[in-house]
Formats: structure tokens, C-alpha cells, sequence
């Protein structure tokens, strides 16, 4: 098959980029891959380093103010498609499909567009009903819940499948913590060790990590002092450092900034948590930290469920909900002693269910079902 994936963003892209980068290491040696990205993101620069991968400078611009670099973008991508004549095309957000669209105008024949739904946003509104029938052959969701927003959303009219998003199960392995980093974050000492909860999932605050400081914080004193928290991610503003302050949790909170590498902070925790209660679906962060032997904490938001065996490898509270949290937190420590055990669950799980060939195997079947459906119907 020869396949373009495209994606708006131009700068990090989160999970957007981690998705389509496992997809085009998966495939590229047994299909000939494309990415179109703006060529300042992270997708760009990073999958000019896949082998076999062909990237396009392509801008991806939104808004009605940009109506002539809205032209230009689709004339330079019309050029592209019709030259390489791709069989299928992978869309993964609102921008890049309307400018797919656009461009694959007047081709015939014309190939089929896929999309992966990578939010918890709902569907609706004339843009979604105009897509959905008029340039969506196929919806990829990224975990049950979605698949289920799919369904009641106009994109029912399509098909459907649901591929959970793989992690490099290999990549994210067991590893010893660095003393050095893990003394760090350990940070102030205390008589008995504390325990290093974390979460590599991002600062944004609908993530939820704010959530757990609050909780936190409400723990009894003798309870709170047996806890250190480490972050990685963009560092928060001079709101929120002002707010933990006053929680008077300070010198118990560290915040790496954004890592290139977030395994050396992974194998340092004890525990993990992604407690998010927006725009998550199913969180490349937590199925990660999973992978690398970490039982993790999630809210019942949205696909977060569906990573974890209450109690086996990690818990589940209700989103927003820091009483619950906080009773969390307490169990934690209660039960520390199990944490080694619960983490080796949690790898075992990540093996069977996260893995890479299995995500990239999956997507592949979808888009090979999706141009037999074509042919037969040519």
C-alpha cells in the first residue's frame, strides 16, 4: 500500500505525533509511507529519521483570516496527491482532514480517507455532518469510549473499527532507578523513605495533577510527609506555583520541565498517575509508565479505564473527585509493600495488550479491509 498520513500541528503534536511516528516505524518496511506535517513540528523532524519514511513541508493553516495561505496550502497538497496517487489517506484532526479534503478534489479515482479520533471532544456541528459524508470512509477509535462517541455522532454513517494505541513495549522496559535522580526527587529526606509518585502525561491542567496536589494536601500531616510528587512537562505559571504554595506542599513537589527522555523520571516512581478529565482519550502516558513496571492511579475519564485491572495493576477514582483521591493516596501507602508485585502486573499487561506490532498490525487489517471494500465496490 502506499500511505500519507497527515497532522496539523506544527509544534509538539503530543500523542497526535506518537501515534502516527509508531505507525510509520511499523509499516515502512512493508509499505511505502508518507507524512505530511508543517514543517516546523516534531512529526516532520522526526520522521525524516524513520528510514524508507518520505516527508511533505506541508502547512495545515485554520481560520478564516487565512484564506489566501489556506489556498496556497491546497494547491501545494492537490499537487502532491495527484502526483503520488496515494491508496489511502490518513487524516488525525479537524484542520488536515478539511484541507484533505480539499485537495483530493477532482482525483480519480479517489482515495479513501481514514480518520483517527485522538479526543474526547463530541462530534457535532455542520463541519463533522459535511466530513463524516463527504470525505470520511473509515473511523479509526483509539479505545472503547470513543468508539462509542463515535457511534452516536453523524460519523456512524462510516465504518468503524477500534485499534487501542500501542506503546514500544521494548523501548518502555523495567529499568534500576538512578540513585542520583531518584535522591533528587526524594527531596527533603526524611526518617522513613518516602514514597515518589509521578506522572509523565504533561502539565496542562485538564490532566488532573493539581487534583492529586489538592488531595494531597488534605491528607493528615503524618500522612502527607511520607509522599513526593514529580512532574514532567511544561512548567506551570505563577498561578498555579503560587497555589501549591499555599497548600504548603512546596519542597514535596518537584517539576522536571519538558524531558527528551521521560524513562530515567519513569523508573524512579513508585507509582504513576494520570487523573485527566478532558480532551483525554486513552493516554499513551499512563499505557507507558505501565509498560515500564509502574502501577498507576487514573480517573474514570473517559478511555483511562480501559488500561487498568482495579486493584491488579493500578486504580481508578472518579475524576475531579479529591476525597476520592485522597482515600487513594492513603491506600498507597497502606499498602506499599504491594507495589513491586502490582507493577510487575502491570508490565505483564502492558506486554500482552500495549504492544507496538499489535497496534501496527491492527491499523494495517483496517486499511487492508477498507480497499478490499473499494475494489469489490469499484
Amino acid at each position: 500500500m502506499k500511505l500519507l498520513f497527515t497532522n496539523f500541528h506544527d509544534g509538539d503534536g503530543g500523542g497526535h505525533t506518537t501515534y502516527i511516528l509508531g505507525l510509520a516505524r511499523g509499516l515502512a518496511a512493508r509499505h511505502e509511507v508518507h507524512v505530511a506535517a508543517p514543517p516546523t513540528s516534531r512529526l516532520n523532524r522526526e520522521a525524516r529519521a524513520i528510514p524508507g519514511v518520505r516527508v511533505l513541508d506541508q502547512p495545515f493553516p485554520n481560520g478564516l483570516g487565512k484564506l489566501p495561505a489556506r489556498r496556497r496550502a491546497r494547491r501545494h497538497l492537490a499537487e502532491y496527491l495527484h502526483r503520488e496517487r496515494f491508496d489511502v489517506i490518513h487524516v488525525n484532526g479537524s484542520a488536515d482532514h478539511r484541507l484533505v479534503m480539499a485537495a483530493r478534489r477532482g482525483l480519480a479515482p479517489r482515495p479513501p480517507i481514514v480518520l483517527t479520533k485522538h479526543n474526547s471532544k463530541p462530534m457535532t456541528g455542520l463541519g463533522h455532518v459535511l466530513r463524516s459524508r463527504f470525505g470520511t470512509d473509515q473511523v479509526i477509535a483509539v479505545c472503547e469510549f470513543v468508539r462509542r462517541q463515535v457511534l452516536a455522532s453523524p460519523y456512524a454513517r462510516c465504518r468503524v473499527a477500534t485499534v487501542f494505541n500501542g506503546v514500544d513495549v521494548e523501548r518502555f522496559t523495567p529499568s534500576e532507578a538512578n540513585p542520583v535522580h531518584r535522591a533528587i526527587w526524594l527531596a527533603p529526606a526524611s526518617a522513613t523513605p518516602p514514597l515518589l509518585i509521578g506522572s509523565n502525561a504533561g502539565t496542562a491542567r485538564y490532566k488532573g495533577w493539581m487534583d492529586l496536589l489538592e488531595a494531597l494536601a488534605s491528607l493528615a500531616p503524618e500522612q502527607r510527609a511520607h509522599f513526593r510528587v514529580v512532574l514532567a512537562g511544561g512548567l506551570p505559571g505563577a498561578e498555579d506555583l503560587a497555589r501549591i504554595d499555599a497548600l504548603g506542599i512546596a519542597e514535596q513537589v518537584h517539576f522536571t520541565g519538558r524531558l527528551a527522555d521521560v524513562r530515567p523520571m519513569v523508573a524512579a516512581l513508585d507509582a504513576g498517575f494520570v487523573l485527566s478529565w478532558d480532551v483525554e482519550t486513552i493516554s499513551f502516558a499512563c499505557r507507558e509508565m505501565m509498560a515500564m513496571g509502574k502501577p498507576v492511579l487514573v480517573s474514570d475519564y473517559a478511555g483511562l479505564p480501559e488500561n487498568i485491572r482495579q486493584g491488579e495493576d493500578g486504580w481508578i477514582v472518579s475524576a475531579r473527585d479529591r476525597t476520592a483521591i485522597a482515600g487513594a493516596l492513603r491506600r498507597l501507602l497502606a499498602e506499599r509493600d504491594a507495589l513491586p508485585a502490582m507493577g510487575v502486573a502491570a508490565r505483564r499487561h502492558a506486554e500482552a495488550d500495549f504492544g507496538m506490532p499489535r497496534f501496527v498490525d491492527a491499523t494495517e487489517a483496517v486499511y487492508a479491509a477498507l480497499l478490499a471494500d473499494f475494489s469489490s465496490n469499484a
